[in-house]
């Protein structure tokens, strides 16, 4: 008898109406010509010229310095307007500087292109994008990390890879197909070696090049590996037989130890072992199978680890780079079985990554890349779901953990909680840097649609950018927060040694993470967890979680959290005291001297009263930050920025009320979209009071969208400083 379980997931709060001209004000693109008088700037934030201290690199920790030693923390995003015209390149660096950001992450492909004849031809007009635009963010004190390579949709037949026709995926091959390796170190030859034609050097000798990732999103851990073709898997299965020969003296002796367990494909006899499946490594395993399993895992990172410490060497000691190398950004089949094995093989480089988005359900054709009429999305704010949060990453001790794409990713309502939220954990926990993914024009995405497509009689919505009010507006506080330090790192509240045998046999581990999203490979999506029935899994919102590899267990470290975590009233509070989240009303506070604010639900909340600050609003949903300009106490600073970020849309977006199902039959209470809308950007008027304890303080002045003074506006004078109501057709405004 087949059973059908039907898992119903409540995906937040409905949102309280659609935005027009009665509730909302009209985003323009504001003019800029970067004068000196704009009040709202963080280009000085950076310094004058990326690199100018010398390469970054890591403290004896593993945390950022710049070459001079001090400490460096980035507020980094994604960009794809490196092959921009000189000029609008120069614009949108600045423009992204004035945000606060001071780390861009280029993902090109320098790979030869198809009308190269030779396999390790490049694409020349990548790599002129790459270096004039390490030129251009260098002069305004932004620094890059560069990745140029990806194994999805790649010329195979012309680049002479066995089994695969035309254009084709070749995910798992770079690790052990001495064809792609080839071509590979050609490439990146070419990028790194030759002289810059915008700097006179080459990217090896670049400090404005900060990090190198030597390729995006693969592993050998991945579900991928299922997808090669039969030649590469025989390739794969004789090198196996070669590492087994050297474990146990003979193919016999391995039979032997897996209890003559045999697959199709095994012929020991003429060297050739099958690859088993990677669903293999997400089940319970007994007997001979289990060795087995236990042995193709650690061949498996054995190969990987082995093929990125050669390519260390390469850059190191062929190309001369002295940046710092990351290996690899992706994640594996199985969290809490895989995790470990993976970030163990990037170990032989210096920073360890993933790529992991903040997302709700979305169900429609196209949802990889675009957003149409007719699909489903649901909410799913992670101040009622923070077991989610991108930020929830366990740490290699020795090595910082960068995100090198992230995203609040749209339909959802509530991405003006996304640089709140990153800016407070990732003080927290050590993350040393989430990218957010992806600026996509010169400054803001005033029509995010896809304009050359009509489908279901209206223009889509372009998914993957950041560069929107919603998203990028929301930077300049978040940033400040971030940068300067205003939020303590915690203590580790876990330290977990974990031994090598450990990994090879996917014993659990203390603690795991949530599975990252990737649409176009994978049907789970982050967040489809129920609320946890213990403290552990929201560990990492009290204080880092860290890992060693190869250590004794004996000397693990888990913090009692009763202390933090109240599963009853659905609170954590950080170990540092600065952080309160509340995922029952959906509420998120920070409350440190130069920094207070909130995120979430703010009208059912009441108002909400910290160190310095009260704030009171009528927005059923918003995020506020009040945060020093002049690294003072709130309480004494002389300069203060406050920001405040609610939800915006198109115009005339309409959405309804509905119930659907996902591939995966998992039930949603959600929303059709019925309208896309079309430019401008509506932002739901604010409805905010603020109290602050200051007694300095004499001046309101409201911002535009480009940081410049509007006008004066009144405020009230109290005992302890003064009581104002925050502009409702603003974002920023800063008190003097």
């Amino acid at each position: 008898m087949l059973i059908v379980c039907v898992i119903v997931v409540t995906t937040g709060p409905l949102r309280a109406d659609n935005l027009d001209p009665s509730n909302s004000w009209a985003f323009t693109q504001p003019s800029d010509y970067f004068f000196n008088d704009a009040m709202l700037d963080l280009r000085g934030l950076n310094e004058r010229a990326a690199g100018q201290s010398g390469f970054v690199r890591l403290s004896p920790d593993g945390d950022f310095v710049r070459g001079d030693g001090k400490p460096i923390r980035f507020w980094a995003c994604g960009t794809t307007e490196y092959t921009a015209k000189r000029l609008e390149l120069a614009r949108h660096a600045r423009f992204l500087a004035k945000l606060g950001v001071n780390m861009v992450r280029i993902h090109a492909e320098i790979g030869s292109d198809a009308a190269a004849p030779e396999l390790t031809d490049v694409n020349q007009n990548e790599i002129d994008g790459i270096q004039q635009a390490v030129a251009a963010f260098e002069r305004v004190g932004i620094y890059v990390t560069i990745s140029p390579y990806w194994a999805n949709d790649r010329p195979a037949k012309r680049w002479g890879i066995e089994g695969y026709d035309d254009r084709t995926s070749l995910y798992g091959l770079l690790f052990f197909n001495p064809t792609l390796q080839k071509g590979y170190k050609a490439w990146v030859r070419k990028l790194y070696a030759d002289a810059n034609p915008y700097t006179g050097i080459p990217l090896a000798r670049d400090p404005g090049v900060a990090i190198i990732q030597i390729q995006n999103e693969d592993g050998m851990f991945f579900w991928t590996m299922d997808a090669m073709k039969p030649p590469q898997k025989i390739l794969l299965g004789r090198k196996f037989a070669a590492w087994l020969n050297r474990k146990y003296g003979s193919l016999d002796n391995a039979s032997d130890a897996w209890n003559n367990i045999q697959e199709p494909g095994d012929r020991f006899q003429t060297g050739d072992v099958a690859i088993l499946s990677i669903w293999q490594w997400t089940q319970p395993q007994h007997g001979g199978m289990a060795r087995r399993v236990a042995d193709q895992l650690h061949f498996f990172a054995d190969t990987q680890r082995d093929f990125y410490a050669d390519m260390v060497r390469f850059y190191r000691d062929e190309l001369g780079c002295r940046q710092l190398i990351n290996a690899s950004n992706w994640i594996t089949a199985d969290p809490g079985r895989l995790n470990d094995v993976e970030r163990f093989t990037n170990t032989v480089a210096d920073v360890m990554a993933v790529n992991r988005y903040y997302t709700g359900p979305h169900v429609g054709a196209n949802v990889g890349w675009q957003v149409d009429a007719g699909d489903y999305f649901g909410n799913h704010p992670a101040v009622l779901n923070p077991w989610d949060l991108t930020t929830n990453l366990k740490q290699v001790v020795g090595h910082p953990m960068i995100v090198t794409e992230t995203s609040w990713v749209s339909p959802m309502d509530y991405q003006n909680e996304g640089p709140f939220l990153i800016a407070a954990y990732e003080s927290l926990t050590g993350v040393a840097g989430c990218y957010w993914f992806t600026a996509t024009t010169e400054r803001y995405e005033t029509d995010p649609r896809l304009t050359f497509l009509t489908i279901h009689g209206q223009n889509p919505l372009r998914k993957w950018t950041c560069s929107t009010p919603g998203l990028m507006g929301n930077f300049p506080a978040a940033a400040l927060v971030y940068r300067m330090g205003y939020l303590k790192q915690g203590e580790p509240v876990i330290i977990e040694n974990r031994p090598l045998s450990d990994l090879w046999n996917r014993r659990a581990p203390l603690i795991s993470e949530e599975m990252g999203f990737d649409p176009n490979r994978m049907s789970k999506r982050a967040g489809e967890t129920q609320s946890p029935q213990d403290a552990k899994p929201l560990a990492f919102l009290v204080g880092p979680v860290k890992v060693n590899y190869g250590a004794d267990p004996g000397k693990n470290k888990v913090v009692d959290l009763s202390p933090y975590i109240d599963l009853q009233n659905k609170t954590i509070i950080s170990d540092t005291g600065q952080i309160r989240l509340d995922y029952n009303l959906g509420l998120c506070t920070i409350d440190a001297p130069a920094a207070q604010g909130v995120t979430g639900f703010l009208k059912n909340a009441g108002p909400i009263h910290l160190a310095t600050v009260d704030i009171a609003s009528s927005n059923e949903q918003a995020s506020v930050l009040v945060v020093s300009m002049d690294g003072q106490p709130l309480s004494e600073s002389r300069r203060i920025l406050i920001q405040v970020g609610t939800p915006c849309r198109l115009a005339q977006w309409d959405q309804e009320p509905a119930d659907f199902t996902d591939s995966d039959q998992r039930s949603y209470h959600g929303f059709q979209i019925v309208k896309i809308g079309h430019p401008p950007w509506m932002i739901q008027n604010a409805d905010v009071t603020l109290t602050i304890r200051n007694r300095h303080l004499t001046k309101l002045t409201p911002l535009d969208m480009a940081g410049y003074a509007s006008w004066d506006l009144p405020m009230r004078h109290t005992v302890d400083g003064v009581e104002l109501r925050f502009p409702s057709d603003a974002m920023y405004a800063v008190l003097q």
